[in-house]
């Protein structure tokens, strides 16, 4: 005979619970979810004209061509051919997986000084409310910042809410590339914070800058780059979207076309955080074979029971701080809603690292913790360094060696 402990009816009742809980949390604290309308625009101009446009007597290739199929294209190009292709459509060329991330950099360059134009009159638009002209100011600030120095954005696409991806290092030399995949509420205004800010660190292109920070300094001799990736369209705010895995499986999809056209055959970390790491749970069973390694900090979890789940050869590593708050939201999944076991949890199988320092859901990437020395030290491939969560180390169960590639 069953006992109520164990039946199949208190799992359900349980799980609804769960759902519960969650919908509570959301409504309590007043977070909903702002889905992003605005569509359409330049860049879908400038896409249809490609489509139609031709050089040296050829067509173009359709921008959604495999990666290969693109860089074989500009590498049949002369210099000056390419260049004129990324000045007359930077919003294609710019953010072309296959194309020649320096070309990439100068169509953005371009792309972005159009945009300065764009928000400059709007800033002044009086057919514009307060807020918006206000809004206007802020993406004029934030695109001038972009634009400012040698910075090397991969991906630019203004449209909505707004997409980006920028580079620390150098790409193309690169034997180990390390990808930041920051979670909700990610987009061009969240995409960094001043240099003074004390959330600097909790911000993609912080993230990333300081991770290439703690690589260079873990290993020195280590050609690195790391990847400010916030080009997918994150869930605004924690709603609905944020408790179910649409936007993740579209922003898997991109994060994986990224990875595989990186140049060169630099091993690959993946860094991800919150939702991010729910991006990289639904990416994993697809991941190129350069991926060697996916570490998620502050899971809602990864759209997976366990680390076998999620059909991958990489390395699969967790860490949580214990005053992240993520770690008192319900770890389930039930009628799509959740994203399923917690990756800290032993059972789930993943090589749990020490978050020493670390304060709170966006503290991972602060110098100084021992969650960025962790991820430094997985992504130059120095997995002797790594400090386990635990007083043992069975973090580093398998991995022979002190270092790899």
């Amino acid at each position: 005979m069953t006992s109520f402990d164990t039946s199949p009816t208190l799992t359900v009742w349980r799980a609804l619970l769960a759902v519960a809980v969650v919908f509570v949390m959301l409504a309590t604290t007043g977070w909903s979810a702002v889905r992003d309308q605005q569509a359409g625009g330049p860049r879908e101009l400038a896409l249809a004209a490609w489509a139609r446009d031709r050089i040296a007597g050829h067509s173009l290739p359709e921008a959604d061509a495999p990666a290969y199929r693109l860089a074989h294209f500009f590498a049949t190009l002369t210099s000056g051919q390419r260049f004129a292709l990324a000045d007359k459509y930077p919003s294609v060329v710019g953010n072309l997986d296959g194309a020649p991330v320096t070309l990439r950099y100068h169509a953005n360059r371009v792309a972005l000084g159009q945009a300065v134009a764009v928000e400059k009159m709007r800033a002044h638009d009086a057919k514009l409310s307060p807020d918006g002209r206000d809004e206007a100011r802020a993406r004029l600030d934030r695109f001038r910042s972009l634009l400012k120095g040698d910075r090397q954005i991969l991906a630019f696409d203004p449209s909505g809410r707004g997409r980006a991806a920028e580079v620390f290092g150098d790409l193309d030399r690169a034997a180990r590339v390390s990808v930041v995949v920051p979670g909700v509420d990610t987009h061009l205004l969240t995409l960094e914070r001043s240099r003074s800010s004390k959330r600097r660190y909790a911000a993609p292109v912080g993230m990333a800058e300081s991770l290439y920070g703690a690589e260079r300094s873990a290993s020195p001799g280590t050609r690195t780059a790391v990847i400010a990736w916030a080009d997918y369209t994150a869930p605004a705010g924690l709603g609905m979207d944020a408790a179910l895995g649409g936007l993740a499986a579209d922003g898997a999809v991109r994060l994986n076309a990224m990875v595989g056209a990186l140049p060169g055959t630099s091993k690959v970390s993946l860094f991800c955080h919150s939702y991010g790491s729910v991006v990289c749970g639904v990416a994993a069973h697809r991941a190129p074979d350069r991926v060697a390694d996916i570490a998620v900090a502050g899971s809602p979890g990864m759209r997976a029971a366990n680390a076998g789940q999620l059909e991958t050869g990489a390395r699969i590593w967790a860490t949580r701080d214990g005053d992240d708050w993520i770690g008192d939201v319900p770890h389930m999944e039930f009628g799509g809603i959740g994203h399923g076991a917690d990756p800290v949890d032993p059972a789930f199988g993943a090589r749990i690292v020490s978050a020493a320092g670390a304060a709170g859901h966006s503290g991972y990437f602060e110098p100084g913790t021992e969650s960025l020395d962790n991820f430094a030290a997985i992504g130059v491939g120095a997995y002797g360094s790594i400090s386990c969560a635990g007083a043992d180390s069975t973090c580093h169960s398998g991995i022979s060696g002190e270092r790899d590639g």
